[in-house]
């Protein structure tokens, strides 16, 4: 089973110094931290912030060549959380005809954002995640708490 999740804002790991995605479900009862790359979060930020490059970025570049070849994002998923890494998958539609695709989450997410397309978990990556001293887990139950309680404001305040 899979919960939608949206995009709550981005981060940054005050110890690894490594950019943060934070979903949050439409209820708020769960929250899904996901480390991402520099440029990913960059990619993700600037789709938030509702930022337009001059030139297409890789993401817009994948979006509209998805688009030309007669195909539409209906959806990504996040898969799996192994060995501390996030799995995701694209979910598409061409013509009737259903293609999956394998993909970072962090691209699957900037995807998403450009796309409209909703953001979903597998239920079963939720909990691995925030299961204290798992070896897939990710964070500390002390991020997991505090993101559960942090303004959302104070979310939105990536900088690269």
């Amino acid at each position: 089973m899979s919960v939608e999740m949206k995009v709550q804002g981005l981060m940054i790991d005050p110890v690894s110094q490594m950019p943060i995605v934070i979903l949050k479900d439409a209820a708020a009862e769960e929250v899904l931290p996901i480390w991402v790359g520099v440029f990913e979060a960059n990619a993700i930020a600037m789709q938030l912030e509702k930022i337009v490059s001059p030139r297409p970025m890789t993401h817009d570049l994948l979006r509209d060549a998805i688009e030309q070849l007669g195909g539409k994002i209906e959806r990504i998923t996040i898969t799996d959380l192994r060995d501390a890494t996030f799995y995701a998958i694209l979910h598409l539609d061409r013509g009737g005809e259903k293609v999956e695709v394998d993909a970072r989450p962090s691209d699957a997410m900037a995807l998403a954002l450009r796309c409209g397309a909703p953001i979903f978990v597998e239920e079963a990556v939720i909990e691995k995640s925030s299961k204290p001293g798992d070896s897939d887990s990710m964070e500390p139950d002390r991020l997991r708490r505090w993101l559960e309680t942090v303004d959302p404001q104070e979310l939105g305040q990536y900088e690269m």
